[in-house]
């Protein structure tokens, strides 16, 4: 375990956060004429941040490795406390400015930001301050692609062996290099995310407010909404999400969102021409997931008596049984697109909408985007292997001494991959069991639906659930306790689980 490099990577993470709030910092600077009295505590409180992370991150990063070698243990142990580090520094505004008082709290809503979850206690988002806002809706821009990926985009750290970083927050079952040298690919990946970004930035802006409640959007409401989207994580500025926005807005969010969750490479492979290697098997099941779960979920609310239990904040338009055809599919697809991004936003409290529907969002949950996406949930990826796998063992037990490799896109799958998403379904099984069990002593728990869909929604990064945690409340409700291990599946989930875990493994420690 090279310890000064653990701790010279942290310092270099938290001198980058010290940056990163600049952009909060900026946004009360722009604020703090037309509303003093919340922005002039909120800046005080981002620029003690600033200097705490400043200073700690200068004094790790003088402990200068003499070999700047990473192994991977060394890699899973960066990436975990890194992630832990940045939500917990991240946590401070919030507390010093009393946006946010409780620490708990705070830390929870951060590492919900980071981590490209969703899932909130704030009662009233409206009530925030500008620059607090800005700053939650950032955290999902920064934790999208990952906080390492973009530091090894810019700042040498261990020479070739950034690939354990990498592998190590990368979301997906396998991590492939684009071009030879890693710290390239890790800048192309942020290239196209930040065009990607720009682009939706600047369609949002053409929202005239045509059957909006809110208005047409700023330019405040679209970079907010440009930064939670590209990272799929759903934070609202508004108390009803982006259901008070246009058609023409939640039109453009709704196709976006489908492009975050697909594998970045993809759209390298687009501009180097290689259509038939950007549109692989995974690509290709994940928009057929996407296309058969709208219809489906358009047609059961369309068809169910829904009655008076849904309402279409924009043009309060029913069909004869509650929806007209258009408006269930244009929040069907929004749905859709929200759950299995697993960026969480709302148009609907789908809570309300029949069992089907509700049940296809529970599984969409569980699915995740692609891999290399910045989307969360198992990730598609890792459905079609385990499929695959099964339906080898299917023909092995009727043809026992048939050897045969599975395949994806007419390359064999190494049996290190296949082992690799075996193990990451029974870790995932183990902690989510273990979550369950934890959070059903919480008084707040009531019911089944509450519990098993918060440890679904954190552990997925989706966000919202359903009875108790839907898109019209929160998770404030839970005691501090269900607020800690809800977060570790926050984290843990980003990090798919193996990282966070091997922090408790005493052999991680050891010295080589």
């Amino acid at each position: 375990m090279n310890y000064k490099m653990i701790g010279y990577t942290l310092g270099w993470i938290l001198l980058f956060e010290a940056g990163f709030l600049a952009v909060p910092l900026i946004t009360s600077l722009s604020y703090i004429g037309s509303e003093y009295d919340k922005e002039v505590h909120a800046l005080i409180a981002i620029l003690i941040t600033m200097a705490i992370c400043a200073a700690v991150g200068y004094l790790l990063k003088m402990l200068r490795p003499a070999k700047r070698v990473l192994y991977a243990r060394d890699g899973l142990v960066i990436v975990s406390l890194s992630w832990i580090l940045l939500s917990a520094f991240g946590a401070l505004p919030f507390v010093i400015s009393g946006s946010i008082p409780n620490y708990i709290d705070a830390f929870f809503e951060t590492a919900s930001g980071f981590t490209t979850t969703g899932s909130s206690i704030v009662p009233a988002v409206e009530e925030l301050p500008k620059s607090m806002l800005m700053w939650r809706s950032f955290t999902h821009w920064v934790g999208g692609m990952g906080v390492l990926v973009f530091i090894m985009a810019f700042l040498p750290l261990g020479g070739a062996q950034n690939l354990h970083i990498m592998r190590a927050e990368s979301p997906g079952p396998t991590v492939s290099k684009l071009v030879p040298k890693m710290r390239m690919t890790a800048l192309i990946l942020y290239v196209v995310y930040f065009i990607l970004t720009l682009a939706l930035f600047i369609l949002l802006l053409f929202d005239n407010g045509a059957d909006a409640a809110n208005g047409k959007m700023t330019a405040f409401d679209a970079l907010n909404t440009a930064f939670a989207s590209a990272g799929t994580g759903g934070f609202g500025i508004k108390n009803d999400s982006l259901a008070g926005f246009s058609t023409y807005s939640q039109i453009v969010v709704t196709v976006f969102l489908i492009f975050f969750s697909i594998n970045f490479s993809s759209y390298y492979l687009i501009a180097k021409f290689r259509f038939k290697d950007a549109l692989n098997l995974e690509v290709r099941v994940f928009l057929a997931i996407v296309v058969i779960a709208i219809v489906s979920v358009a047609l059961n609310i369309y068809y169910a008596d829904i009655g008076d239990a849904v309402y279409d904040v924009a043009n309060n338009d029913y069909g004869e049984n509650g929806y007209s055809l258009g408006n269930a599919f244009k929040h069907a697809a929004f749905t859709v697109a929200s759950i299995i991004s697993t960026a969480g936003f709302g148009t609907e409290n789908f809570v309300a909408w029949p069992e089907l529907s509700q049940i296809i969002i529970c599984l969409l949950m569980f699915i995740g985007a692609c891999a290399g996406s910045t989307g969360g949930g198992i990730k598609v990826s890792r459905i079609v292997i385990l499929v695959k796998g099964v339906g080898r063992e299917l023909k092995a037990a009727i043809h026992p001494r048939q050897v045969k490799k599975i395949t994806i896109d007419d390359r064999p799958v190494d049996n290190e991959v296949v082992r690799s998403v075996n193990s990451y379904i029974v870790c995932y099984i183990v902690v989510f069991v273990v979550s369950l069990i934890l959070i059903s002593l919480d008084p707040f728990v009531t019911d089944l639906t509450t519990g098993f869909t918060a440890v679904s929604a954190t552990i997925n990064n989706v966000g919202p659930g359903l009875g108790a945690i839907g898109p019209a409340s929160n998770f404030a409700g839970f005691s501090w306790f269900s607020k800690i291990v809800l977060s570790f599946n926050m984290i843990a989930g980003r990090l798919e689980l193996l990282p966070m875990l091997l922090l408790f493994a005493p052999s991680t420690w050891k010295k080589n």
